[in-house]
């Protein structure tokens, strides 16, 4: 049996929200014993205690919602999607498994999914600016196949500066290091530059 839109809609929100905020309150039943396959794809490696606190969370968030690893849900995960080549690598790996949702933890493993051909619906998390990086269409509606969740509001990158000039105001030169293959850097150093364009005369 297959899942009807509802519940997939439903599925996808569960990981959405165990993977990023980790609290569920919501429960649901699941209307099939057959084992339903969860890819993740994080950005951490196996040993990193926040990667298996998230981990564990998503266990407890599934359990809560009436589905019980190795009975009706399955949880792959690839640990290590740092950058470009290893999260091209691993989300390899994970689409061949057929999953029928994958988690995808932070803009590398995000950037490498939207990139293959076929891929099964994505949650995003710990993603600064998803509409910046070309990931969703707009948070509100995002479109497609993929939904998630933003890190924080990038907007705040620009307190960074008002911060650092309170803490130190004897600073007049500031420098900003970004890597510019991850899409949401584009948001943030635009904010921070607009910031300094304001306090130049």
């Amino acid at each position: 049996m297959q899942f009807d839109q509802m519940k997939r809609r439903q599925f996808i929100t569960l990981l959405g929200g165990a993977a990023a905020a980790w609290p569920l309150a919501a429960r649901a039943q699941p209307t099939t014993e057959r084992a339903r396959r969860i890819g993740v794809l994080m950005n951490t490696t196996a040993d990193d205690p926040e990667g298996q606190a998230r981990i564990a969370a998503l266990h407890q968030g599934l359990q809560e919602w009436g589905w019980t690893l190795g009975r009706n849900a399955r949880i792959d995960v690839r640990w290590g999607a740092f950058d470009a080549d290893s999260s091209r690598h691993y989300a390899t790996e994970l689409v061949a498994l057929a999953p029928e949702v994958i988690v995808a933890s932070a803009s590398a493993a995000m950037g490498a999914l939207q990139q293959m051909r076929t891929v099964p619906p994505i949650v995003f998390v710990s993603i600064i600016d998803p509409v910046g990086a070309g990931f969703v269409e707009r948070l509100a509606r995002p479109g497609g196949n993929v939904t998630g969740f933003a890190l924080f509001e990038y907007s705040l990158s620009a307190k960074w500066l008002e911060l650092l000039k309170e803490t130190a105001p004897g600073v007049t030169r500031t420098a900003v290091l970004r890597d510019t293959a991850v899409g949401s850097g584009v948001g943030q150093y635009a904010i921070i530059h607009s910031v300094l364009n304001e306090k130049v005369p």
